[in-house]
């Protein structure tokens, strides 16, 4: 795919300073681009390489004054991230926009199929499944009954859907995720044996919701665990029974939510962090990587720690913690002096 820098910068919003008509093929890092390549300058610790690189245009923020003549087109925006984003997005559609159903996959004569569909090797849909229109479902994927997936949505490879799942539109959902799983739950019964506590409910997942790579979204014992629109999820996250996640909330890599927990909207939750069950957190919550949360959090919290805290409570403790051998040495000092008066 060809783009003339006055097509880059409709689509990105831009003005072209230099030649409108440079052309680029393909996109790269501002360091190492090279010709035909479109690059960006989003931090101002790589302006040096604007002026050593080999890219044919470079998108840069509309602020930027320049030290040094340069010979490649420049496209001035607002937001250089945001810009290289929407090419990214662009290039990107080009390169999956695969149609037609592979002989080598077996869909139910019950499911209801959209328009402009893909449906890879060895992919399953299975009986009374619902499937929206342009939707991608590549290979080993595998869609159990009675699910509907919406409008512009991309599966891929080795994707498994269980039974009664709801997806929205403009969901993208990684290799390796389990969306329906049962949740984990146990009663003994009378001999002290862990008895299945079966999970009938299903996931509800809204729309514009990206999953990534082998997550673990379980099931409802009865209801719903809900995914609400604008959510993304990092890989390896585990989200258990009854959990619903709030509009826009973010959640890094390894997180994990216990069962019946509500988190709020607009919430960023760093890597590894640990949330409890039957919680409440608020909206615009902030959890710091590794944190663990043991108690209900009120909205626009900023925490840290195990148990959770306030942030900046933390960083105080932690002054004080770093310090406690030298802060135990002087007070065994005073009890040495004092046991001898």
């Amino acid at each position: 795919m060809k783009l003339k820098a006055s097509d880059v910068a409709k689509l990105v919003s831009g003005v072209v300073e230099g030649d409108k008509d440079s052309t680029i093929s393909k996109l790269s890092k501002i360091e190492n681009g090279d010709i035909n390549s479109l690059s960006f300058l989003g931090n101002s610790k790589y302006n040096e390489f604007l002026y050593s690189s080999n890219a044919s245009i470079v998108i840069v923020k509309k602020s930027l004054e320049l030290k040094e003549p340069i010979s490649l087109t420049l496209i001035r925006v607002d937001d250089p991230n945001l810009a290289f984003s929407i090419l990214l997005e662009h290039f990107n559609n080009q390169n999956v926009n695969k149609i037609g159903i592979d002989n080598e996959s077996s869909i139910a004569k019950s499911v209801k199929i959209g328009k402009n569909l893909f449906f890879g090797k060895f992919s399953i849909v299975e009986d009374n499944s619902i499937i929206g229109d342009n939707v991608k479902v590549h290979a080993h994927v595998h869609i159990a009954e009675n699910v509907q997936i919406g409008d512009n949505c991309v599966l891929y490879p080795g994707v498994k859907i269980y039974r009664n799942s709801i997806i929205g539109k403009n969901c993208i959902i990684h290799s390796g995720t389990v969306i329906g799983s049962d949740g984990f739950g146990f009663n003994k019964d009378d001999k002290g044996n862990n008895l299945k506590v079966i999970h009938n409910g299903n996931v509800l997942i809204e729309d514009d919701v990206e999953i990534g790579s082998n997550c673990s979204i379980d099931r409802a014992t009865l209801g719903s665990t809900i995914l609400k629109s604008g959510v993304k999820i990092d890989n390896l996250v585990q989200i258990a029974h009854n959990v619903v996640i709030g509009n826009n909330t973010c959640l890094a890599a390894q997180v994990g939510v216990a069962g019946s927990t509500i988190v709020g909207c607009d919430c960023l939750v760093g890597g590894q962090v640990g949330i409890s069950g039957h919680l409440k957190i608020g909206d615009r919550v902030q959890i710091q990587a590794k944190s663990g949360v043991l108690k209900s959090i009120k909205d626009d919290s900023v925490i840290m720690g195990y148990p959770a805290i306030n942030y900046r409570d933390y960083n105080k403790s932690y002054v004080h913690f770093k310090n406690l051998p030298k802060i135990m040495k002087f007070i065994n000092k005073l009890m040495k002096k004092y046991n001898e008066k």
